[in-house]
């Protein structure tokens, strides 16, 4: 069994992290020293670090719950790949709102004229909606 410090450095997740995720039921609460400071098994620490690595993939709380209840199910790969997929189609609608985001950013700050008086980019910005 280990304090809190060592269960993050060996899972590579920050202490504060490990309490929110407690507190989310993502990881059980783990068993308490005589005086109180949580310890952890190696188990623990193998799920935290299960944890991070779904969450360093980005896949939201739900999923990696979702996650860890199949990794205990038989014959669950089907299910985790259609999460995964999922999660990929998600992935690949940000990247292309990124880009569109890209490609907007870059035409206003084109308008930039370091010799102007008034800025153009910002005129474009307080400029009203067009109906």
């Amino acid at each position: 069994m280990r304090p809190i410090g060592q269960a993050a450095m060996r899972s590579g997740v920050n202490i504060e992290t490990i309490r929110y995720y407690e507190r989310e039921g993502v990881v059980p609460q783990p068993a308490r020293s005589e005086n109180g400071r949580r310890l952890y098994d190696d188990e623990a620490i193998a799920r935290l670090r299960f944890v991070r690595r779904c969450r360093d993939l980005g896949f939201p709380l739900a999923d990696v719950r979702a996650l860890l209840d199949l990794t205990f199910q038989a014959n669950a790969c089907r299910q985790v790949r259609d999460l995964g997929a999922t999660h990929l189609t998600s992935v690949r609608t940000k990247i292309a709102d990124l880009s569109r985001l890209e490609a907007a950013l870059k035409h206003l700050l084109a308008r930039c004229d370091d010799e102007s008086d008034q800025c153009p980019a910002l005129q474009v910005l307080f400029a009203p909606e067009e109906d």
